[in-house]
C-alpha cells in the first residue's frame, strides 16, 4: 500500500490521479474491480476514485503501523477530512485519491456529508470494538458501508429515495459479508463486529472466537448471519431496476460476486479462522455469464410485459 500512497507527487495530472485509484482498486478490491469493468468508461473512472477515497482511511484504521497510536491515526483522518474539503473547494492537496474523488464530488454533485459520515465511521473504529445489537451495529455500518452505496447512486444518476434505500442495503450486505469473512482478522485487531446479543443467543463466547473453535454453536451462528446477509442482498436487488440500464448489470454482478463469498464460507465448513473465503477467477467468469443472461432475460421480460 505504501508504494501506492507515494506513487504520484504534487505534479500528477488528474488522469494520473484516476489511474492511481484504479490501481488501488485492482490491488485491493478484486471482486468489485471485476464488476466495475462493465461500467461505461466515465462511470468506471468515478467508481475507481470512490474506492480510492475510502481505501486509504480503511487501510490506516485496519492495518496501522505497530508503533502508531490511535491518536496519530485520528490526526491522520482529521487531516484527510480537511484536505478533502480543500480539494472539493478547488485548493491543491497532495494525495491522488483526494484529487480524483473531489473531482467526482463536484462532477456528480455528491453531498459532502456522505464522505464525512464515512470518515466518522472510520474514527469509530479507533475506540469502538463491540456492538450490543444489530441495530446498534448499523450506527457504524451506515457510515462505513451504506453511504458508499448512496454515493454510488449519485455517480450513477439515480438519487430517488427508493434507489438510495436499496443502495444502502447493498452496502450493508457487503459490509456484513466482510464481517463474516474476517472474524479472525478482526479479532486480532481487538474487534468483534458480530452483535453481542446474537453471540449470547447462540452460546458463542469471545473465548471461542479467540480459540478459533468451530463447533455446532458456531455453525448455527454463522448460518443465521449468512441467512440475514442473503436477505439483505435480495432486498438490495429490488432496486436494480431503478438504476440507468447501463449501470444495472455491473451493480447486480458486484452484489452477486460479493454474495458468493458466503458460499465460500459454507464450502469451508464455516471455518473463517484458518482459511480465507474467496472466489476463484473461474467462478467469477461463470457467475458473470449467468448473471448477464439472467439480467438480459429480466429486461426482455419486463419490456414484453410493458407492451401488453
Amino acid at each position: 500500500m505504501r508504494s501506492l500512497l507515494t506513487r504520484f507527487g504534487e505534479e500528477s495530472t488528474l488522469a494520473q490521479d484516476y489511474a492511481h485509484c484504479r490501481a488501488v482498486q485492482k490491488a485491493h478490491g478484486v471482486s468489485y474491480y471485476f464488476a466495475t469493468r462493465f461500467f461505461p468508461p466515465e462511470t468506471r473512472r468515478a467508481v475507481h476514485a470512490l474506492y480510492g477515497f475510502v481505501r486509504y482511511p480503511d487501510q490506516w484504521v485496519d492495518c496501522p503501523d505497530t508503533n502508531t497510536p490511535p491518536e496519530a491515526i485520528r490526526a491522520r483522518l482529521d487531516a484527510y477530512e480537511r484536505d478533502l474539503i480543500r480539494a472539493v473547494c478547488g485548493e491543491p492537496v497532495s494525495l491522488p485519491p483526494l484529487r480524483a474523488f473531489a473531482d467526482v464530488v463536484r462532477r456528480y454533485r455528491i453531498p459532502l456529508r456522505y464522505p464525512l459520515e464515512f470518515l466518522d465511521a472510520m474514527r469509530m473504529d479507533l475506540t469502538r470494538t463491540r456492538y450490543a445489537t444489530f441495530e446498534e451495529l448499523q450506527t457504524y455500518t451506515w457510515g462505513s458501508a451504506s453511504v458508499v452505496g448512496v454515493m454510488m447512486c449519485y455517480i450513477l444518476g439515480a438519487t430517488g429515495e427508493a434507489a438510495l434505500h436499496h443502495a444502502s442495503r447493498m452496502g450493508l450486505a457487503m459490509q456484513m459479508t466482510n464481517f463474516l469473512r474476517d472474524v479472525g482478522e478482526d479479532w486480532q485487531r481487538g474487534r468483534i463486529y458480530l452483535p453481542q446479543d446474537e453471540l449470547r443467543r447462540f452460546g458463542v463466547a469471545e473465548s471461542q472466537i479467540a480459540q478459533g473453535l468451530v463447533d455446532s454453536r458456531w455453525v448455527a451462528l454463522m448460518r443465521f448471519q449468512i441467512e440475514r446477509c442473503r436477505a439483505l442482498y435480495a432486498e438490495a436487488e429490488q432496486g436494480i431496476s431503478l438504476l440507468p440500464r447501463e449501470a444495472q448489470y455491473p451493480v447486480l454482478l458486484g452484489g452477486r460476486l460479493y454474495a458468493r463469498i458466503l458460499y465460500a464460507i459454507e464450502r469451508n465448513n464455516y471455518d473463517v479462522f484458518r482459511q480465507r473465503a474467496r472466489t476463484t477467477h473461474a467462478e467469477k467468469l461463470r457467475l458473470a455469464a449467468a448473471t448477464y443472461y439472467e439480467w438480459r432475460y429480466s429486461i426482455t421480460t419486463n419490456r414484453s410485459a410493458s407492451r401488453m
